[in-house]
Order: C-alpha cells, then sequence, then structure tokens
C-alpha cells in the first residue's frame, strides 16, 4: 500500500510509540494522583507539556485536549464579541462560528480568490471595534494553501480581537507567526497518536471553559488526561522540531518531482506557490473519483477532506475557490511528507494518471 494521505493523518513516528508504551503497560496511574505513581504519570505529561510547546511561540501555555475539534471549539465558545473567520476554514470552525450564529454572536465569513488566500480589503473591512475573535487556518486541510496569518493578527489586534489559528495542518511542518493569542494543534498530524490534541493560549487571555469538572489542565480544562498520549504527542513533537529543515525539504523535492510528472490534463487547485508542499489538490475534468480510487486500492488518496468523506457534498473549498460542482467532484487530493519515497510518489502519480486517461479514452 503506498500511503498518499497525510492530511487526514500521520503514520505513527517510531519515537512517539517508543514514549507510549511504558505508560500503557507499566504505569496506569491517573496523572492528577498525589502519590508516587500518579506524580511519575503527570511529570510524563509535563515533559510532554514542553515538547509540545517547543513547536509554538514562547509566551503562553499549552492545554491538552481530545484533539484539535475541542481546542477549536473552546476557543471560538470560550470568546466574547463578533466572529470573523474564512469560507475555506475546516468545519470544526465553521460549524461552530454557525452554532454561535445562532445563539446571536455576530459572525462574518470572509471570500477566497480563486487561488484560495482570503481578501485582505474584506477582511480589512469586516475585522473593526465589536468582533471578539479572528479565526483562520495557518495551512488549509484540502489544498495546502498558507494564509497571511500575520496581516490577519495585525487587524484582529488593531480592532482589540483575539486571533485564532488553526494550526493543525502547519505545526511542525512551517514557522508559525508569533501574533496569534490562542492556537490549536493536533498530534495525529505529526506522526502522533490519534485522540490528543492541544490549545496553546497566550498569556494574558482567558477563555471561559467548554468542559466543567475539575479543571484539570493550566487553562481550566477538566476531564483526567491519557499520559500515553500525551507522550507520544511530546515525542512526535519533539522529533518534528528536531527534523524540521529536512521534512520540509523532503516535501519540497517531493512537490517538485510531483509537478514535473503530472500530465497538462491536471490543474493545480489552489496557489502553487503560497502553499505547503505536501499537499497536492489536482483537478481532471470529467474523472470518476470514486471509480478512480477503486480502481486503485492499493493507493491510499482522498477525494477532499477525511472529516467530509462520505457526506456526498462536493468540497466547501473547491467551491469557495469558484470550481463548480462538477469541478470540484473531478479533483483528487495527494499528501505525502516525512515517510514518502520519492519513488513511490511518482509511481503512484504514473498509475493515477494512467488510470484517469483510461477513464476518458472509455467515456
Amino acid at each position: 500500500m503506498t500511503y498518499l494521505d497525510y492530511q487526514a493523518t500521520t503514520p505513527l513516528a517510531p519515537e512517539a510509540l517508543a514514549a507510549m508504551l511504558p505508560l500503557l503497560e507499566g504505569n496506569f496511574a491517573n496523572p492528577h494522583s498525589a502519590h508516587a505513581l500518579g506524580r511519575a504519570a503527570k511529570a510524563a505529561v509535563e515533559v510532554a507539556r514542553d515538547d509540545v510547546a517547543g513547536l509554538l511561540p514562547p509566551g503562553g501555555t499549552v492545554s491538552f485536549t481530545s484533539g484539535a475539534t475541542e481546542a477549536l471549539n473552546w476557543a471560538i465558545k470560550g470568546s466574547t464579541g463578533g466572529i470573523v473567520t474564512i469560507a475555506t476554514e475546516h468545519a470544526a470552525v465553521l460549524d461552530t462560528v454557525a452554532a454561535e450564529a445562532r445563539r446571536g454572536r455576530d459572525v462574518t465569513v470572509l471570500p477566497v480568490g480563486p487561488e484560495g488566500l482570503v481578501d485582505l480589503a474584506a477582511a480589512r473591512a469586516a475585522i473593526k471595534p465589536g468582533v471578539g475573535l479572528v479565526a483562520a487556518m495557518l495551512v488549509n486541510n484540502e489544498i495546502g494553501v498558507i494564509q497571511p496569518i500575520e496581516e490577519l493578527a495585525h487587524l484582529a489586534h488593531q480592532a482589540g480581537a483575539l486571533f485564532l489559528c488553526d494550526a493543525v495542518q502547519g505545526y511542525g511542518r512551517v514557522l508559525i507567526p508569533d501574533g496569534c493569542d490562542l492556537i490549536a494543534v493536533s498530534a495525529h498530524k505529526i506522526h502522533g497518536p490519534k485522540g490528543v490534541g492541544a490549545l496553546w493560549i497566550r498569556d494574558g487571555v482567558t477563555l471561559e471553559p467548554l468542559l466543567h469538572g475539575g479543571g484539570q489542565e493550566p487553562a481550566g480544562r477538566s476531564g483526567t488526561l491519557s499520559p500515553s498520549l500525551c507522550a507520544g504527542f511530546g515525542a512526535a513533537a519533539r522529533v518534528a522540531k528536531q527534523r524540521f529543515g529536512a521534512d520540509h525539504a523532503h516535501a519540497e523535492q517531493l512537490y517538485r518531482a510531483a509537478l514535473s510528472r503530472i500530465a497538462g490534463d491536471w490543474t493545480l487547485n489552489g496557489a502553487q506557490e503560497d502553499r505547503y508542499p505536501g499537499n497536492l489538490n489536482l483537478r481532471h475534468d470529467g474523472l470518476d473519483v470514486a471509480r478512480l480510487i477503486s480502481d486503485l486500492r492499493d493507493i491510499a488518496f482522498s477525494a477532499g477532506s477525511a472529516c467530509a468523506s462520505g457526506s456526498g457534498r462536493p468540497s466547501h473549498v473547491l467551491q469557495a475557490i469558484g470550481l463548480s460542482d462538477a469541478q470540484a467532484r473531478s479533483s483528487i487530493r495527494i499528501g505525502y511528507g516525512r515517510y514518502t519515497s520519492e519513488d513511490a510518489l511518482m509511481g503512484a502519480i504514473d498509475r493515477i494518471v494512467a488510470a484517469a486517461r483510461a477513464q476518458s479514452r472509455a467515456a
């Protein structure tokens, strides 16, 4: 199996597994208990907290969560005032913002251009006094586009608002700007385990709790932490920091090689330059993507966000950049990274191109 779905999840790093096993096999204690075993479990959590923070700006605190969806919900629901966000955000943001709108909060969803970049003129007009939160994704999970986070954070602060960055796809892959007030991250997108994420909160920023019942985490999040999941997250973050340059260079090399291999009847969705190079979102008009995936079952790639798979709806991200429903349904997403070899990627692309060409001939 050739795995090319890194935006959905990444293979577990051996270092993360090694960090988790002792806490799964040996110390099962509650990290919030005061006895020696509990203190040992807590120590493992705190080491992991420091490692996760090592990829984030200085001057803030990491609170562990069950994942990025919880972190984003907490940041949005725990803030006050109007909300400004972007049409290409993840459903964890857009659906939460819509829920807040039903509760009476003012919400503005900014458009993007054909390359997937936010309309900064519209942002300047929308981000004004009365807005309490601006939320934007650093690296888009479907098309890999990198938004101008520093500019948006500056506009938010000028208006007296907090800036929330969904850094799930960018954490450990690209630098996170210092201007953020809240940052949501997830372990399983950086070769860590599923089921754990974090919300980084800048010093001095306070949020209403999303979960009540003990307030075990620094910013008041309640619930018993899993030391093994935290340790796996921390180890994955530590390795990502060590390999940051090498991993990015590898993704860039694969990106250049892949683009040179794609035939002329494929179109890259989203910006070619302002994007994370470990993502290729490609369109072949008239392509039956479901059939393509079925024909190439030993290649793991996707038709879009894993979170929306099975919905039957075309991608809201591709619609936002101006694609028709038919064009959106004729697009695939290829994601690769640390453990992807160039030979494996080139072989998979050759087979995808050939299968699409065979479909065209048969039509």
